[in-house]
């Protein structure tokens, strides 16, 4: 087993600190990367060694994959760390890492592009079991094939950008007439947000709970789950407020999603922290909505309830 001595971090802010933090903990030295706007940035002055990267937008140096790869090559660097937002679930950066030796904190590429498709995703999980929202197998060709989905589901339904996140690309539906104009907005957002306008449609769950569960996954099949984050206050699909644990959860309950959280990552053989998100309708159904193939932002509250730091 290679014990990683020094990690690039490959982020800023809070999140790029947060790490340096657990490896200072840890004796790993750490090595930060930031752009010309952020030469005074505390990760810069925090981190052990610190590299110029480009100029400020992220285009020229977060997202540079290959100027990061250089800079972790001439520091002599064994790891990165992507943190979150940025890299951390980008597939070709995961893969040049691995290409060029370096340990990729995260998991696979393969994983990062199965699970980052939502058509992908939900078909992996249909093959194991875990119960998904009532919607279509493939990605739509047009507004008809729609009509006659929701001769079988029913309305309301919404229409999700296959490659989508952070609620871009998504369109509720509650009547007919609405169905064109939903259909080619969430394609045209889709587009201009992933460079991908493939959508599918789901039923929609009225009064949802979004609950999310964290697990953590080693490279030899063992999977975790610790325990759930409660995320249903939402503005414009983006998360607002997060609580652990969930006021809506019961013992059984908690038992059944989290067993369905580690067989989901099982099923994909996923390494690494991840997240597995479901919706819950008022009866108590549960069903996969995706999984997140990296840290989260609210992963504090999981580590402050079970004392576990989720970077180490």
């Amino acid at each position: 087993m290679t014990k990683i001595k020094k990690i690039l971090i490959a982020n800023r802010g809070e999140i790029a600190i947060r790490i340096m933090r657990t490896c200072r903990e840890m004796n790993i030295e750490t090595v930060a990367v930031y752009s010309e706007a952020d030469r005074t940035s505390l990760h810069v002055r925090y981190a052990h060694e610190a590299y110029l990267i480009g100029k400020a937008p992220s285009s020229e140096s977060y997202l540079n994959i290959e100027k990061i790869i250089e800079v972790t090559k001439k520091c002599g660097a064994d790891a990165i760390h992507p943190g979150y937002g940025f890299l951390s679930e980008n597939a070709t950066f995961a893969r040049r890492c691995n290409e060029e030796g370096i340990i990729f904190i995260g998991p696979t590429p393969e994983v990062i592009v199965q699970m980052g498709d939502k058509i992908m995703a939900r078909e992996a999980m249909t093959k194991a079991g875990i119960p998904v929202v009532p919607g279509t197998p493939n990605s739509i060709s047009d507004e008809n094939e729609v009509l006659n989905i929701i001769k079988d589901i029913q309305l309301p339904i919404m229409i999700k950008a296959a490659a989508g996140g952070g609620g871009k690309g998504m369109r509720l539906v509650k009547k007919e007439s609405e169905i064109v104009s939903a259909v080619r907005a969430a394609r045209s957002e889709a587009l201009s947000s992933f460079g991908d306008d493939s959508v599918y449609v789901e039923k929609y769950i009225t009064s949802p709970h979004h609950i999310e569960f964290q697990i953590l996954a080693d490279q030899h099949g063992n999977v975790i789950h610790l325990f759930e984050r409660e995320c249903s206050i939402q503005r414009r699909h983006q998360k607002m407020i997060e609580e652990t644990p969930s006021p809506l959860m019961t013992p059984d309950l908690r038992a059944k999603m989290g067993k369905s959280a580690v067989d989901a990552a099982k099923a994909v053989n996923y390494t690494g922290a991840g997240t597995i998100e479901f919706l819950v309708d008022n009866e108590l159904n549960y069903y996969f909505l995706e999984m997140n193939t990296r840290l989260q932002v609210e992963h504090p509250i999981t580590e402050r309830v079970t004392g576990v730091d989720l970077v180490k």
